[in-house]
C-alpha cells in the first residue's frame, strides 16, 4: 500500500524499523534526489539525498563536513531544509532538521508524495477529465502572498496545470484563481496542483470561464 504521511511522523516502535541500532524518533525512508547544500562559507556543494524522515536525513557528498556544523540543504520538490550535522560517514553525513511543526507537516506530505509517486505510479493518475485551456491566463498565489500571472494549461474539478517559471515545493499550499490548492507535481512547463475541495461543475465554469 502507499506510504501514509502519519507513518513518517510516528516514532519507530519496532527494532526492524530502526536503522543500524540507532534509536531515531522518526522512520527513515530511502529517497534518492540530487541536490546541493550550503555551509557557513555560503558556497554551494553538490550532494545526493540517500534517505530521509521528518526529523533528519542522510546525505552523500564528496565534501568533508564536521559534526555540529549548521547547513542548509536544497533538494528538488523538497525545497530548503536547515539542520545540524549529527554524524559523518564514509559517503557523507547525517543531519538533524531544525524546522517548525508546520514545516514538518508539509515535509511529511512531500516525502509521502515523492515515494508513492515512484512506487505506485498507476495510483497517482488524474482522477477527473481535464479540459484544455490553452491560451488562457489565471493567477497563482504562493505562500509568501505573492500573486503572479500564469498560463492555464488545463483544468478539472479536482486540479489544474499551469505554466509558470515558479516552482513552489511539492506539498506547498497555493491558490489558483483564488481556489485553495496543493502543489502535487512539477513539469517542464510549470506545476500541477490539486484543489483542496473537488469543485461542482458549475463552480469550475465560474472560476475558469
Amino acid at each position: 500500500m502507499p506510504v501514509n504521511a502519519e507513518l513518517l511522523k510516528r516514532g519507530a516502535k519496532r527494532p526492524d524499523l530502526l536503522l543500524n541500532g540507532d534509536k531515531r524518533r522518526h522512520r527513515r525512508l530511502p529517497l534518492s534526489i540530487a541536490g546541493r547544500f550550503m555551509r557557513a562559507d555560503r558556497i554551494d556543494y553538490d550532494c545526493q539525498l540517500r534517505d530521509i524522515s521528518v526529523g533528519g536525513a542522510s546525505i552523500m557528498t564528496q565534501t568533508h563536513v564536521s559534526e555540529g556544523e549548521n547547513i542548509v540543504a536544497y533538494f528538488q520538490n523538497l525545497g530548503g531544509l536547515e539542520g545540524t550535522v549529527v554524524r559523518t560517514h564514509d559517503q557523507g553525513f547525517a543531519i538533524q532538521f531544525r524546522i517548525s511543526d508546520h514545516k514538518r507537516e508539509k515535509l511529511a506530505a512531500q516525502i509521502t508524495w515523492l515515494i508513492n509517486r515512484e512506487d505506485f505510479p498507476d495510483e497517482f493518475g488524474r482522477a477527473h477529465e481535464r479540459l484544455g485551456m490553452a491560451g488562457r491566463k489565471t493567477t497563482l498565489k504562493v505562500e509568501d502572498g505573492i500573486v503572479v500571472d500564469v498560463d492555464l494549461l488545463d483544468v478539472s474539478v479536482s486540479g489544474a496545470s499551469v505554466g509558470t517559471t515558479a516552482r513552489p515545493a511539492i506539498g506547498c499550499e497555493v491558490s489558483v484563481a483564488r481556489l485553495a490548492a496543493i502543489v502535487r507535481r512539477h513539469h517542464e512547463k510549470g506545476i500541477g496542483v490539486e484543489f483542496v475541495r473537488v469543485l461542482p461543475e458549475a463552480s469550475l465554469r465560474a472560476h475558469f470561464p
